[in-house]
């Protein structure tokens, strides 16, 4: 965790209320970090169903690997994380730790290794002591409470300045249901089916089918939405649990996540998901603003994306908006190199709500008092019209500052 806050955290954090069917507890084992928490155990006395969403890296950490493996048994009953190490490009090692872990675990709870889930984060390529802090798992399985989202937040931070909480409620039949979540981040951030870890637990009663599809749906115009430096980490892992213990209230489980009677949980996983990405994304290494990019008239919506991919991961509009500079020209280019079709006499951009440029040119009517006022704000919205199409896309990522290069020039060491 770097020394102050960033400037873009939230003014209050969310209120976590106690969910039943999952209890936590942190230790501190000394990874990396001093005076401070880095294992969180997550303990679910009934098995819950589980989904999970995981880093595209073709070189992900040894947990990635343990939780693919596991997922397809739909059923979990504890999750182990540390911070300060990712436990990736580990090899032989890197396995054991996890075999390690896993066994603790499993020991703790009294359950199979196969409904153990694993989680690491921090320093890529060293390996990782789990013996440091699988010792401590018996006692935190019994220790663990509900009430303790915040501190669980906490534990499993890196170089993020703040933990990042949400929480929501829905309605199924009739039945209140609570989702929680946590996630860290703040660099290393270009999520392709997760974001750095995330975990989400909701007390509804949902089969591990509808859950996964759930998940799956529900990361694209969130966690898949957003990036701080357009590096996609090993270790990537979103993980969503249902406790089911609406069940008791009278709440029906749901088998399809087709079924009409998801529409509001739906809405409110959505929202809660977009919540946790955006935390992270006003985290972003060094960052002192947000930028939210909105590409509209591009020939389809994936084509959409590219290319407000293609401006938000731009180091040259990233440092423009960080000196708080209206420089379309970065943007033009941005567009230009993204590889999606784009015809440059038809290019409309505005940011906020200045337009700069219209038909390939700059605005007749450009104010370069009224641009700058837009740059000055904490929240930057770029919006760019290429006419082609029907193609929209939303993207979410924060500027480049001398914070970034000091943060990551000595990460290691």
């Amino acid at each position: 965790m770097s020394g102050s806050i960033s400037p873009l955290a939230p003014k209050t954090f969310a209120e976590m209320p106690a969910l039943r069917g999952v209890r936590m507890a942190t230790a501190a084992a000394g990874i990396k970090y001093k005076n401070r928490t880095d294992v969180l155990m997550m303990v679910f006395d009934r098995p819950a169903a589980v989904a999970g969403v995981f880093t595209r890296s073709k070189c992900p950490s040894a947990p990635v690997d343990f939780c693919r493996r596991n997922l397809p048994g739909g059923v979990a009953r504890a999750v182990v994380v540390n911070s300060g190490n990712a436990n990736a490009f580990t090899g032989k090692k890197g396995r054991e730790a996890t075999e390690l872990t896993a066994e603790a675990a499993a020991r703790a709870v009294g359950c199979g290794e196969g409904e153990v889930f694993l989680a690491s984060t921090g320093v890529i390529g060293e390996p990782l002591d789990a013996a440091k802090f699988a010792g401590v798992l018996d006692g935190l399985s019994t220790s663990a409470t509900e009430d303790f989202w915040f501190e669980a937040a906490k534990a499993i931070m890196t170089t993020d300045t703040y933990p990042k909480v949400a929480t929501r409620s829905a309605e199924i039949d009739g039945v209140r249901v609570t989702i929680n979540g946590i996630a860290k981040g703040a660099g290393m951030i270009a999520p392709d089916m997760a974001t750095m870890l995330s975990f989400v637990v909701t007390d509804a009663d949902i089969a591990p089918a509808a859950l996964q599809a759930l998940l799956s749906e529900g990361v694209g115009p969130s966690f898949n939405s957003v990036t701080v430096d357009s590096d996609t980490s090993t270790s990537d892992t979103l993980m969503l649990f249902a406790t089911g213990a609406a069940a008791k209230d009278g709440q029906a489980r749901v088998e399809d996540a087709a079924d009409p009677r998801l529409g509001g949980f739906r809405a409110a996983l959505d929202d809660l998901l977009l919540d946790l990405a955006l935390q992270v994304v006003r985290d972003g290494e060094g960052a002192r603003k947000m930028v939210k990019v909105t590409v509209e008239g591009a020939e389809n919506d994936g084509a959409a994306k590219r290319i407000a991919l293609s401006i938000a991961n731009s180091p040259l509009v990233k440092t423009a908006i960080a000196g708080e500079d209206a420089n379309w020209g970065r943007v033009v280019m941005a567009v230009g190199k993204s590889g999606e079709m784009a015809e440059r006499d038809r290019l409309a951009i505005w940011f906020g709500d200045v337009r700069v440029a219209v038909e390939g040119e700059r605005d007749p009517a450009y104010s370069e008092a009224a641009a700058t006022a837009v740059m000055r704000g904490e929240t930057i919205p770029i919006r760019v019209e290429i006419g082609l199409g029907p193609g929209r896309a939303t993207v979410y990522t924060c500027d480049l500052t001398k914070e970034y290069v000091e943060i990551n020039g000595d990460y290691r060491s």
